[in-house]
């Protein structure tokens, strides 16, 4: 039976995932067994519609506005719309970045995100996708991810992405046991240099369902205030979701 032209539309934007976050058309169209032809003339389309993006290099991304529509989940809305406060709290009280996050696949995706004053390098921006293994909501998301997710992001090569990173398997799993002992994540410029962060869990009905993060250019003398004033927020938030909730489908696996 012949494809009908939105299942070749959606063929295309299905190659897209954790491991493929960016394609040539080659590729895609290999993954989404359509013609190279095919394959550019849908892409134009989804183009112009602002599902995809082309970069400067020919290859192919997700477009915002396939995030903003991914928004509208009612986990994700409902979560982003009840944190947004307790977000601009811990903001008033720290100035620093503050995040909101929730794992993807094997990547955490940040919801939202309040600047800080200070001069801290962020390369997270609402509705981006960094590693878990080197963020501070990251660790958190992972220490407290299925036993699966775990082994497939140790089971692979760890991305250094500064000279700080933790990419030895052994001891990101000792950090992670300490996570979950702690009750929070720290980071010491391990995504970006002159950044360091924490993280907490946010919980609902006993399950971790999104972190908060706090992004600072040193933590010496305030994390013990920092991790106050985000467990603080992420109760509040837990609470209020108590509720109605229902988890993104990224967070059962």
């Amino acid at each position: 039976m012949t494809a009908t032209v939105s299942a070749k539309l959606l063929s295309l934007l299905g190659t897209f995932d954790a491991r493929h976050r960016s394609q040539t058309l080659s590729g895609i169209a290999r993954r989404s067994g359509l013609p190279v032809s095919t394959t550019h003339r849908l892409l134009a389309e989804l183009q112009a519609w602002g599902a995809v993006r082309r970069l400067a290099s020919g290859e192919y991304v997700i477009g915002r506005r396939i995030w903003r529509l991914g928004l509208l989940a009612a986990g994700e809305v409902d979560l982003s719309r009840v944190a947004e406060p307790f977000l601009h709290d811990i903001h008033a009280a720290t100035r620093a970045v503050v995040h909101l996050a929730v794992r993807e696949g094997v990547e955490v995706l940040y919801l939202d995100r309040v600047s800080g004053h200070a001069s801290v390098p962020i390369v997270s921006t609402t509705g981006s996708r960094l590693p878990l293994h080197a963020t501070g909501v990251g660790k958190v998301l992972l220490a407290h991810a299925p036993a699966e997710v775990q082994e497939e992001v140790l089971g692979h090569q760890l991305t250094r992405c500064t000279p700080y990173t933790i990419v030895e398997p052994a001891r990101l799993r000792a950090q992670l046991h300490r996570v979950r002992r702690d009750g929070y994540a720290q980071t010491f410029e391990e995504m970006t240099l002159g950044a360091c962060s924490v993280g907490v869990p946010v919980e609902v009905d006993g399950a971790v369902v999104a972190a908060l993060g706090i992004v600072v250019p040193d933590l010496r003398n305030v994390r013990g205030r920092l991790v106050a004033a985000l467990q603080v927020a992420a109760r509040g938030i837990g609470r209020t979701m108590q509720s109605g909730f229902h988890p993104p489908e990224s967070l059962l696996g």
